[in-house]
């Protein structure tokens, strides 16, 4: 794709309706974006409330990952600190055990140019194997778990791992207590640190 400004980046992604024919509803990208943000919170797709409401994040789902990262909604829907990009910028539908995967035909068309903007972001939040399978350069085999527990390793690269914050996820969060005692406040810090500093 040809370099454009950031300005007419976001119009295009907001306008594209590549996959029309392919969603259940009418396309509606849903994402938050700025040339400042400092935080990237890479996700899936959104769900049918966050199609409703145009809001990503507003449900239980959003509110136990706010807690995980230790802030308020005010600071989470500032674009200016957090972007969130979602593997798939529409609702793709629903199956039969959740909803669908994320369309690819956005991130093949939009994920590089986006993240090539985005040149503030200091920590990039990995939620999903779809996310996974993009923002890190590793085996396939590895499992969530083992990802999660190399968070050190990857803080240092800018990027953690982790479990979705659904519901689906209570008995994975009941079996790894480590992940809210070590990794969490690790977390956390790393958060702090980032929103709390100034750039020149």
């Amino acid at each position: 794709m040809e370099e454009c400004t950031f300005a007419e980046l976001e119009s295009k992604i907001l306008a594209c309706t590549a996959c029309a024919r392919l969603l259940p509803h009418k396309p509606k990208p849903i994402l938050q974006i700025h040339q400042q943000a400092k935080i990237l919170i890479a996700g899936q797709a959104p769900g049918q409330q966050a199609h409703d409401a145009n809001l990503p994040f507003d449900d239980p789902s959003g509110d136990r990952l706010r807690d995980w990262l230790g802030v308020s909604k005010d600071t989470f829907y500032n674009p200016t600190k957090i972007a969130l990009v979602p593997m798939g910028f529409c609702f793709p539908g629903a199956g039969k055990s959740g909803d669908l995967a994320p369309r690819k035909e956005c991130a093949e068309k939009w994920r590089d140019p986006l993240l090539r903007q985005l040149t503030h972001v200091k920590l990039t939040v990995i939620l999903g194997t779809y996310a996974q399978a993009y923002h890190l350069e590793t085996n396939r085999k590895t499992t969530l778990t083992e990802q999660v527990k190399a968070s050190k390793a990857w803080l240092e690269q800018g990027k953690i791992v982790l479990p979705h914050p659904s519901p689906r996820n209570n008995r994975w969060l009941a079996q790894n207590r480590w992940f809210e005692e070590e990794i969490l406040p690790l977390l956390k810090a790393r958060i702090e640190q980032i929103l709390s500093t100034h750039e020149a």
